[in-house]
């Protein structure tokens, strides 16, 4: 009997005290038979099955033999099949969604479609989920009598659900969505300066599209709080910040400064499942104009979006900024704030 035999017998046995038998040394001969038998036959099993693989192959080799199949290469988003979005669904505040209808666009075959459906007077919205890379074409959503981007568009192919508000003409009855991803015009990018300019290739997807409508909470549902803004931020530092706002309750914001002819910048910050919704404009006493989205950081590092601003030197001035929100909201508010950054020397 060999070491390695004893120990595997001992680990067998050790669960338990040893038996108090007299022919224990016969026991243990037996048992290590036993396990060489094993070791044995399973050797012999794994020699068949090499042999009958070794076997396998050469018939695929041979007139009429066995030809093993190869698959087309091919993208995944091409052969992707359209996923089905929930009949119903309730959101983390409560919201509730009941689907009217769904569809179907790729970015590399059938563009282009369009659902009707009726409108009751609940708030609309659309979701999407994308199979393919990060950076195809969103597809546009248009309805007749809506003005063109007149709400937020998707991300270029999330990770996960999304959802954005599908504005309709007051009083209608049932309106015609179309989505396209027909890419419009064509651009170009260069690698540097002095190099042909190249029209990359476009990303491909497949979009699964559904239209809801939505009922929302009985009660306002208080949004998580925000975190507090980074002093610092790649070269800019903290100037000045709002404290939480809450909308539809707060709809501005003003922030005091000292220019000293350093650039300045503007961040926006918000919380709540209409987050992604909220958008701002900003006014400063002799200087910029302008508008800026906001921003939701739960984890991570800091989403920065940096909207740069000209703040005249050498006085004190206020940058006042006025929320707004694309869609219904009824129930469900938004806390937000905005800070402003100094550019450091």
């Amino acid at each position: 009997m060999s070491v390695q035999d004893l120990r595997e017998m001992l680990r067998e046995r050790a669960q338990g005290p040893a038996p108090a038998i007299p022919d224990r040394h016969e026991l243990v001969r037996r048992r290590v038979r036993r396990i060489r038998r094993r070791r044995v036959l399973a050797s012999a099993a794994a020699t068949v099955a090499a042999t009958v693989a070794a076997g396998a192959a050469v018939l695929s080799l041979l007139p009429g033999g066995a030809v093993p199949r190869h698959e087309p290469a091919t993208s995944a988003s091409a052969v992707a099949p359209a996923r089905e979005l929930p009949e119903r669904f309730t959101a983390r505040d409560g919201t509730g969604y009941r689907r009217l209808a769904t569809a179907t666009v790729r970015t590399d075959g059938a563009r282009k479609t369009s659902v009707t459906i009726p409108v009751t007077g609940r708030p609309l919205d659309v979701a999407a989920l994308c199979d393919g890379s990060f950076g195809a074409t969103a597809p546009r959503i248009s309805v007749p009598g809506r003005a063109a981007g007149a709400s937020p568009s998707f991300s270029p192919c999330p990770k996960g659900m999304e959802l954005v508000p599908l504005l309709v003409p007051a009083g209608a009855g049932q309106v015609t969505v179309t989505f396209d991803t027909t890419t419009r015009g064509g651009g170009c990018t260069r690698a540097e300066k002095g190099a042909p300019c190249v029209t990359p290739e476009p990303v491909e997807a497949v979009w699964s599209l559904a239209v809801y409508e939505w009922t929302p909470p009985a009660r306002p549902v208080d949004p998580q709080p925000l975190r507090a803004f980074p002093e610092r931020l790649a070269s800019w530092e903290l100037a000045g910040a709002t404290r939480d706002r809450i909308w539809p309750q707060d709809g501005t914001a003003t922030v005091t400064v000292r220019g000293d002819g350093r650039r300045m910048g503007v961040e926006a910050l918000c919380a709540g499942d209409l987050a992604r919704r909220m958008w701002f404009t900003y006014r400063i006493e002799g200087g910029d104009e302008g508008t800026v989205t906001c921003g939701q950081w739960t984890s991570g590092p800091y989403p920065m979006a940096m909207t740069e601003l000209a703040v005249p030197e050498g006085r004190r001035v206020t940058v006042t900024v006025r929320a707004g929100i694309w869609g219904e909201d009824a129930n469900r508010p938004v806390r937000w704030a905005m800070a402003v950054y100094r550019k450091r020397s």
